[in-house]
């Protein structure tokens, strides 16, 4: 047996560690076309704002290849796979042939028709990748400024990165507010006040709709659609990232939004399965097919997709949307929908200064969350989601007052009585 996995990254190492505990011998080969081994994405804000130092970027410790019988074929890209003979061709000509095969090509930026944004337009960069910071960490010397085009999760962490590095930044975001999604008004405004209190300007309700360049071809402004100009020297487009489906489109592999896979996380090609942000799976609020790109969802399908590859029956049942950041030492949290979307939902609000805590609930049940300024005990909120359990009278009370370790130490007795029974 010869396990491929395409992708280096939290998917990959997911079905690497579930594989290993069924099948410790047949060998396994990692493609991916980046450089690194697998290292820990969300860092790469710290590794630029000079917080995280390169030897703690990394995932798994150096070993990790080693000790697991892993050939990784890193900085190699793979441009084609064939199903019928199974195997997956890589830039240059190499063939990798497979038995089981997972896909976890993960996501790809989103990158809008602007007028004069070019791919030959210099200084011009999103921010998914190790190399993204690189190049950004290399352009801040230079003294310029930036505009990070998107006020997501993504524009926000290149632009505390960049910030922390000395470099004048202003998020550009279409949407009312930072993290517009995610957050709601009240919320909104308190983001955007800490994002500008360090130093990092916001300008939302507009968007790109020119990119300016200079002599060399170099990115040297933005006009905005009011017809503002911004001037800057560094540019990172962080609109949002979309499945990168490019290796399986127009095949036999079964697409809508991404990759469509079974509960063992099988695609509609036997002995292919595919994990992580390249695929939909159940959100199991809403039953519908979604793409959840969090890191945990990404690990647990890939480690279900590892045990199915390996022979060991096992079922994903899905996910809940989640997120989790600080900006400037403020902690956000949100979970399942932080916004009632009919009138069957109702939520309730606690807010006193930088402390706010929303939940949205349908019929007595937790529907979701969002938690700013304290964040404690988050995964009690979690649970109580995903269970999709009724909150009592005494619970709703727990919750409203935001005492979470009461409600964590009677879920936590509640639990501990029925494992007795």
């Amino acid at each position: 047996m010869h396990y491929v996995m395409i992708g280096n990254s939290y998917a990959s190492i997911g079905a690497v560690e579930a594989i290993r505990q069924v099948d410790r011998e047949s060998p396994i080969t990692v493609i991916s076309d980046e450089p690194y081994p697998c290292y820990a994405r969300p860092l790469i804000t710290f590794w630029l704002g000079g917080a995280v130092k390169t030897e703690h970027m990394f995932y798994r410790p150096s070993d990790f290849y080693e000790k697991n019988k892993i050939t990784a074929l890193t900085g190699k890209e793979a441009v084609a796979i064939d199903f019928k003979n199974k195997s997956v061709s890589l830039a240059g000509g190499e063939q990798v042939a497979y038995d089981k095969l997972l896909i976890a090509t993960g996501g790809k930026p989103f990158v809008p028709p602007i007028k004069g944004l070019t791919p030959e337009v210099k200084n011009v960069h999103n921010f998914t990748k190790w190399d993204d910071a690189k190049a950004l960490a290399k352009l801040s010397k230079e003294g310029k400024k930036a505009v990070v085009i998107g006020g997501g999760l993504i524009g926000l962490k290149a632009s505390e990165g960049l910030n922390d590095i000395g470099v004048d930044t202003t998020i550009v975001e279409l949407g009312p507010r930072v993290l517009a999604i995610a957050l709601d008004e009240y919320s909104g405004k308190i983001a955007s006040k800490r994002l500008n209190d360090n130093g990092i300007k916001t300008i939302t309700g507009t968007t790109a709709q020119e990119i300016l360049v200079n002599q060399n071809n170099e990115v040297a402004g933005v006009v905005l659609n009011d017809g503002s100009e911004l001037e800057c020297g560094i540019l990172v487009v962080a609109i949002g990232v979309r499945p990168n489906i490019g290796l399986v489109k127009d095949s036999a592999i079964k697409l809508e939004r991404g990759i469509v896979t079974d509960e063992t996380m099988q695609t509609s090609v036997p002995d292919v399965y595919a994990a992580g942000d390249v695929v939909q799976s159940v959100n199991i609020l809403t039953g519908k097919q979604e793409v959840i790109a969090i890191v945990p969802t990404a690990y647990e399908q890939g480690r279900i997709a590892g045990f199915n590859m390996a022979g060991r029956p096992s079922r994903y049942k899905g996910e809940i949307g989640m997120n989790s950041v600080e900006i400037y030492g403020l902690p956000i949290m949100s979970m399942g929908q932080t916004n009632a979307v009919d009138e069957k939902q109702k939520e309730e609000i606690f807010q006193e200064n930088d402390i706010y805590r929303k939940y949205v609930f349908e019929d007595n049940r937790l529907v979701g969350a969002l938690l700013m300024g304290n964040v404690d005990y988050g995964g009690v909120l979690t649970h109580l989601i995903r269970s999709r359990r009724s909150i009592s009278p005494m619970m709703m009370d727990w919750l409203l007052k935001g005492d979470t370790l009461a409600l964590s130490a009677f879920i936590i007795a509640e639990s501990s009585q029925a494992a007795k029974r």
